[in-house]
């Protein structure tokens, strides 16, 4: 079988990438460091159906997306090209974006500390038994980790950190680690950006809840609501409280003066006849109470029957009274 040159190799990746472009609007740009083949076949395998997931050089990725953007004319997916930076890889899906991110960070596995590597987190070795000999204190005396002999074996005291996130990994603590059987480390592709029909956004705008949501949306209307009223520029969400406002200042300037309209012409009576406010606030107590003083009469009218009901009973005739 003879094998593809490195242009027909090109060519074969460009027109791949370009037909998962076609068919696909939802791209998650994740990153790949430290992930083996084996495992990377696992979360192939997992994601069958719905995604697919496509690596290769950041080189070839952006020449693909160039070609198509020009032969499409579909310039949105030209927001691509700053994303794809570091040892990154895509994965086009039809499927929920939570739900496949979600299933991504399933297929993480533990590996160990090697030398020269960077840690994503920080080491802290517990206290307690190790197993190991008393021979190799000289492991620990090298960290500055306190020991103690304890049945022959050497016993950590207390709570070690051994790397610090951020720190490369040195050999006497690849060593440790080694031989107390410890592997810090988890690695698996991890998403970094998200696409969506020409929208890119972190992931973690996957996390947000509806309610969430609703609450960032309503906190949005009062900031531009604020903002309106406060340079007078009619919006939408403004409007009500401007027409609210627009009502009082008519309604000052019709008791200010002698201008009037519908409106304003019973605010004037109660102001010319403050006792109608009293009035008025009777009736409004009244309506209120109205359904209690029902309810009320209606018991007693059913405490009265009862007690007539009781009467009756008592002057009737027993169980054991004679003819």
């Amino acid at each position: 079988m003879v094998k593809a040159t490195k242009a027909e190799k090109k060519i074969a990746y460009d027109t791949k990438l370009c037909q998962l472009i076609d068919e696909y609007t939802q791209i998650l740009v994740v990153a790949a460091d430290n992930v083996g083949s084996t495992q990377l076949q696992n979360i192939r395998k997992g994601l069958r159906g719905d995604s697919v997931v496509l690596m290769g050089k950041n080189t070839m990725m952006k020449r693909s997306v160039r070609i198509h953007s020009e032969n499409t004319g579909n310039t949105a997916i030209l927001n691509l090209l700053p994303l794809l930076q570091g040892n990154v890889g895509l994965i086009f899906t039809k499927g929920d974006l939570k739900e496949v991110s979600e299933e991504v960070a399933k297929y993480k596995v533990g590996a160990p500390a090697r030398v020269g590597l960077v840690a994503p987190i920080d080491v802290v070795v517990q206290p307690g038994n190790t197993g190991l000999d008393p021979s190799q204190t000289s492991f620990f005396q090298v960290l500055n980790i306190p020991t103690k002999i304890n049945k022959g074996t050497v016993e950590i005291i207390t709570p070690v950190e051994l790397i610090k996130q951020g720190d490369k990994v040195g050999s006497s603590e690849a060593a440790l680690l080694a031989k107390l059987g410890i592997r810090p480390f988890s690695y698996g592709l991890v998403v970094q950006s998200v696409y969506d029909n020409g929208s890119v956004f972190s992931p973690e705008v996957l996390d947000l809840t509806e309610d969430q949501l609703v609450e960032k949306f309503a906190s949005g209307i009062s900031m531009v609501t604020s903002l309106a009223l406060a340079v007078s520029y009619p919006t939408l969400a403004a409007a009500p409280h401007m027409f609210i406002n627009a009502y009082k200042n008519a309604l000052a300037i019709a008791v200010a003066t002698d201008y009037t309209f519908p409106q304003a012409e019973k605010v004037k009576e109660f102001l010319k006849d403050p006792s109608k406010f009293v009035v008025a606030a009777a009736a409004v107590s009244a309506d209120a109470g109205g359904g209690g003083a029902q309810a009320g009469a209606a018991a007693k009218v059913e405490e009265k029957k009862e007690e007539s009901d009781e009467e009756d009973y008592e002057g009737g005739f027993g169980l054991f009274d004679e003819e």
